[in-house]
């Protein structure tokens, strides 16, 4: 059983972007993964032994597209938690189609409302629960047309003034989110589904967010950043306390 070492979380008191190399006994610079194999007294690496890999390679790209204040406000109570979470593969698998299942179904919707494209957002939140990645290929229309209508939306919306308020609210927390969730689904389930299945969950992702940020206002943005990274950390208790 994976232990913590109180004496290396106390040590722990911000999170930084990127990998890192080992540090002395006072500062610890290190990411989110790096930070769990510390306190659990494993060799310096942002792949710990004691955790998932399907939550760590989720943490690994949440925690380098956010502001260096959202990461450590927001990762940084999540650290000793994560050790001792790695479980079986079934365990690894579930935890994936729960990331995939976030991203079609809470994700990528929330986007699509952004962009006012409230009729593909509902078919996709409305799609069942995805319990099986065989599940997949029977929702790639769906996911699919959800793409090509956030595509028509950033073609009528492209002249707009959006520069600034892109820039100013930042796409880090949307763009960790997806890459994450997306990240964790691939990693642990390959492409069993079809990789013309998920290479479509993927564009509507992608597209969906750049393109509901190009056409939002600020506060709007700030606002579905803020759910989403709600609804993230929801997936990650999730995922921690998931059992086979």
């Amino acid at each position: 059983m994976a232990t913590i070492s109180q004496d290396r979380l106390a040590k722990v008191r911000a999170l930084y972007h990127g990998s890192h190399n080992e540090n002395g006994n006072g500062h610890v610079e290190a990411c989110a993964m790096e930070a769990v194999a510390y306190v659990a007294g494993e060799p310096w690496s942002d792949h710990p032994k004691c955790a998932c890999p399907v939550i760590g390679a989720f943490m690994r790209l949440w925690n380098d597209c956010l502001p260096d204040a959202e990461r450590t406000t927001l990762l940084l109570p999540l650290i000793p938690r994560l050790v001792g979470t790695r479980g079986s593969k079934n365990l690894e698998e579930r935890r994936a189609l729960m990331a995939a299942d976030w991203l079609v179904r809470t994700h990528t919707p929330a986007w699509l409302r952004l962009a006012g494209l409230m009729t593909q957002a509902d078919a996709l939140s409305g799609l069942p629960e995805i319990t099986a990645f065989a599940q997949v290929p029977s929702i790639r229309p769906a996911i699919e047309a959800a793409r090509d209508n956030a595509a028509a939306a950033w073609a009528a919306a492209r002249d707009a003034a959006w520069d600034a308020a892109w820039a100013a609210a930042g796409a880090a927390a949307g763009a960790a989110a997806r890459d994450a969730a997306w990240d964790a689904a691939w990693d642990a389930a390959g492409a069993a589904a079809g990789d013309a299945a998920w290479a479509a969950a993927w564009d509507v992702a992608r597209d969906a967010a750049g393109d509901a940020a190009r056409a939002a206002a600020r506060k709007k943005l700030a606002l579905t950043q803020a759910e989403l990274q709600r609804s993230a950390l929801s997936l990650i208790e999730r995922m921690i306390v998931a059992s086979n």
